[in-house]
């Protein structure tokens, strides 16, 4: 067997690098940065007001409370046709531009209108300053706003377009795909024959790839058929970054997928030192990273997680390849055997006093995927006894 670190190096080490690609700004969430990102002008742009409210000068507030005229007013959007003269005021709407001579905004809430809205109150002194946007108070032009490597959430999405960028530069999203191959697999409603079973393992891959924010490309179904299954392959290496297969890596199975894989690949077929997901292949195809999981679904989940999730999200330009792990106390005895293994253990993590908990998700079974469904995250047991109720235990976390 080969250890989990030694499996996971040789798949990274022969994934290619990421793409950088210039990437519309509403396309461009999960991304990436692939080149640092400068500011070409000043946010805000000008000076403007961060309240509703009136535009003074903050002199003409001291002993207040005080009684301005009101000169005008200055609503977003509009340009300014109105000055502040000395004992005056202008009505100013959040984000209209500040209007020459005042150098304050007094909020509408601590104000009195009077004369019938041609005069004011302001009930409070206030300071220059006070409520105002400066021009350049959140960027200066030439300011790094992110730096290579930056993974591009909704707020970043909005510093951008604040900033005129509707193209960013960031590593490409991969395509990848997925297939499903087996006489004994069928999708969908009605009744199952003998020996037949409902393919669970395409969307469950499916669906990881999506959480995960790349693109999952469905390459269907395949009979045990070695020229379709060389069809299917070679078209999704044709049209994807990487592709995943699920069953007939096992040591002892003869499957068409490895018959293939090894006339048009450089695959190598490993057992890794873990459970579930012993199995595991991995190679290139024209250059294309193909990983072949094992075919319980459950084992299937767990070495996409181990080995397909850091090697896409580093072909995605990531630094953060893994999943958070956290130390949580057992409640429930997690035991094994002695086995040269590390296991992962289906759980259900809690937070609650200040504390983090896992507890079983139920049963362990490499085809029980109702167990996995239920799960927020893998217990890891180094090999030994495990865990009994109470300890502390290590955590990768799902979802």
């Amino acid at each position: 067997m080969i250890s989990l670190t030694d499996a996971r190096a040789y798949v990274l080490d022969r994934c290619p690098g990421p793409v950088t690609a210039e990437v519309p700004l509403a396309e461009a969430r999960g991304l990436a940065t692939s080149v640092a990102v400068e500011a070409p002008e000043a946010v805000p742009p000008f000076a403007n007001s961060a309240m509703d409210g009136f535009a003074v000068r903050a002199s003409d507030t001291v002993g207040a409370p005080v009684e301005l005229r009101v000169v005008g007013t200055v609503a977003a959007g509009s340009v300014p046709d109105v000055e502040v003269s000395p004992g005056c005021a202008v009505r100013i709407m959040t984000g209209a531009p500040l209007p020459v001579g005042a150098d304050a905004v007094v909020m509408v809430e601590r104000t009195q209108s009077v004369g019938g809205g041609d005069a004011v109150v302001v009930e409070v002194e206030v300071p220059e300053g006070n409520h105002l946007r400066t021009i350049g108070e959140d960027l200066q032009p030439g300011d790094q706003v992110f730096s290579v490597g930056t993974v591009l959430g909704p707020g970043h999405l909005g510093v951008l377009a604040s900033i005129g960028v509707d193209r960013v530069a960031a590593w490409r999203r991969p395509r990848v795909g997925v297939l499903s191959t087996g006489d004994e697999l069928v999708d969908g409603v009605g009744p199952l024959e003998i020996g037949q079973i409902r393919d669970s393992n395409r969307p469950s891959l499916l669906g990881l790839l999506d959480e995960m924010g790349v693109t999952g490309v469905d390459l269907g179904r395949v009979a045990d058929d070695e020229e379709a299954i060389e069809v299917a392959l070679r078209g999704g290496v044709s049209t994807c970054d990487a592709v995943l297969t699920s069953g007939g890596v096992s040591m002892g199975d003869f499957d068409y997928v490895k018959v293939v894989l090894d006339r048009i690949g450089d695959m190598r077929w490993m057992q890794v030192a873990i459970k579930p997901a012993k199995p595991l292949a991995f190679g290139l195809v024209d250059g294309v990273p193909v990983f072949g999981l094992p075919g319980n679904p459950v084992s299937s989940m767990v070495s996409f997680e181990l080995f397909a999730r850091p090697a896409l999200r580093a072909m995605a330009g990531r630094s953060d390849l893994d999943r958070p792990r956290v130390r949580a106390i057992a409640e429930d005895d997690l035991r094994r055997r002695t086995d040269g293994k590390v296991h992962f253990v289906r759980v259900v993590v809690s937070t609650r006093d200040g504390g983090t908990y896992a507890s079983s998700a139920g049963g362990q079974g490499s085809h029980q995927l109702t167990a996995m469904a239920a799960a927020t995250g893998l217990a890891v047991l180094p090999d030994g006894n495990g865990v009994a109720e109470g300890d502390e235990v290590e955590v990768l976390l799902l979802g």
